[in-house]
Protein backbone atom coordinates (compact mmCIF):
# COMPACT_ATOMS: atom_id res chain seq x y z
CA UNK A 1 0.00 0.00 0.00
CA UNK A 2 3.04 2.53 0.74
CA UNK A 3 4.34 1.86 -2.63
CA UNK A 4 1.03 2.48 -4.16
CA UNK A 5 1.15 5.91 -2.62
CA UNK A 6 4.47 6.90 -3.62
CA UNK A 7 3.90 5.66 -7.21
CA UNK A 8 0.81 7.94 -7.25
CA UNK A 9 3.23 11.29 -5.65
CA UNK A 10 5.09 10.41 -8.01
CA UNK A 11 3.32 10.05 -11.37
CA UNK A 12 1.47 13.23 -9.82
CA UNK A 13 4.09 14.83 -9.61
CA UNK A 14 5.43 14.26 -13.09
CA UNK A 15 2.00 15.21 -14.82
CA UNK A 16 2.33 18.90 -12.98
CA UNK A 17 5.97 19.39 -14.34
CA UNK A 18 4.87 17.89 -17.59
CA UNK A 19 1.46 20.52 -17.98
CA UNK A 20 4.32 23.43 -16.64
CA UNK A 21 6.34 22.33 -19.80
CA UNK A 22 3.45 22.70 -22.28
CA UNK A 23 1.83 25.45 -21.04
CA UNK A 24 5.22 26.92 -21.43
CA UNK A 25 6.11 25.79 -25.04
CA UNK A 26 2.63 27.05 -25.84
CA UNK A 27 3.55 30.72 -24.79
CA UNK A 28 6.74 30.34 -26.61
CA UNK A 29 4.50 29.29 -29.67
CA UNK A 30 2.02 31.84 -29.52
CA UNK A 31 4.91 34.56 -28.79
CA UNK A 32 6.77 33.66 -31.83
CA UNK A 33 3.26 33.96 -33.80
CA UNK A 34 2.67 37.06 -32.83
CA UNK A 35 6.37 38.17 -33.74
CA UNK A 36 5.65 36.88 -37.17
CA UNK A 37 2.18 38.94 -37.51
CA UNK A 38 3.99 42.22 -36.61
CA UNK A 39 6.80 41.97 -39.02
CA UNK A 40 3.85 40.84 -41.22
CA UNK A 41 1.74 44.20 -40.66
CA UNK A 42 4.73 45.84 -40.66
CA UNK A 43 6.04 44.87 -44.11
CA UNK A 44 2.61 46.08 -45.80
Amino acid sequence: MRKLIILAAIAASLSVAACNTVEGAGKDVSSAGHAVSDTAKDAK
